[in-house]
């Protein structure tokens, strides 16, 4: 479930695939940064210690690796933490208000997630291409989609058969509509702004409103991908059929198995 900012091409918010499959995980994203449960335990632990080094030390991190990703979190979403030098009455640091609406905004991203009960996927037919690694690169009717191949070692050869696949296997592309972000703004994603390997860009179908979620479709090249977004992210961007829009997602949120929904192709 991933949205943009009107605002800015690169802002969002999602719910992000935490791999093959099983549910996603929430994340807010600003300029290419994300802010996930990670971070928000960091805020909420230097809220209950007063300080830097009292949530780090809670946390078992380095001082030193907190406060470089506090900083690296406000140059995306700016001042989070207020720094109180010593005096009479101590030093210490607490969150700024917008560090405060930051976890606001991630706790509603999370209810959102914990209430949605299923998650619809768009479904590609294609060909394995080639494979690195973990991953498979696949020719889809949208041009190449990269995804988590699953037991395939590196010479091709399928594992044990039941996800494995090689080159030259028809295959189903599965990619969750919890793991795309959607950009009202088409203009070209910068590559080291973001870690999403696929990229596309269509003009939305339809928006299905929803209580707290409402599912975008967006047309490309034929084909229909389902995204989700919050009901606050739907008004934000106010997207209505025949829009505009690019969208992205992971490789390691996108599932490559064996088989074919097109009858003669397996």
């Amino acid at each position: 479930m991933d949205e943009s900012s009107e605002r800015d091409g690169n802002g969002g918010e999602s719910v992000e695939s935490g791999g093959a499959a099983g549910r996603g995980r929430a994340a807010l994203i600003e300029d290419g940064v994300e802010f996930d449960g990670r971070d928000a335990a960091l805020l909420r632990a230097v809220h209950e210690a007063g300080s830097v080094a009292g949530a780090a030390a809670e946390l078992g991190r380095s001082r030193a690796r907190a406060l470089a990703r506090i900083e690296a979190l406000e140059e995306a979403f700016g001042t989070l933490v207020e720094r109180r030098r010593g005096g009479s009455g101590g030093g210490g640091s607490r969150l700024s208000a917008g560090g405060r609406d930051l976890l606001d905004r991630y706790d509603r991203l999370q209810a959102v997630l914990a209430a949605t009960a299923s998650v619809p996927e768009t479904v590609l037919d294609g060909t394995v291409a080639s494979v690195d690694g973990e991953l498979a690169d696949v020719d889809t009717a949208v041009g190449t989609v990269r995804g988590l191949r699953g037991g395939v070692d590196e010479h091709g050869d399928a594992g044990d058969g039941r996800e494995g696949v090689a080159v030259g296997d028809a295959v189903q592309v599965r990619i969750g509509a919890d793991a795309v972000t959607i950009y009202k703004d088409t203009a070209e994603v910068d590559p080291d702004a973001t870690s999403a390997r696929n990229r596309l860009r269509g003009m939305v179908a339809g928006v299905e409103a929803g209580e707290t979620v409402s599912t975008v479709r967006v047309a490309v090249d034929g084909v229909e991908f389902r995204v989700l977004i919050t009901a606050e992210s739907a008004a934000r961007l106010a997207l209505d059929a025949g829009d505009e829009v690019a969208i992205r997602w992971k490789a390691t949120a996108t599932r490559v198995v064996r088989g074919s929904t097109t009858p003669g192709r397996e």
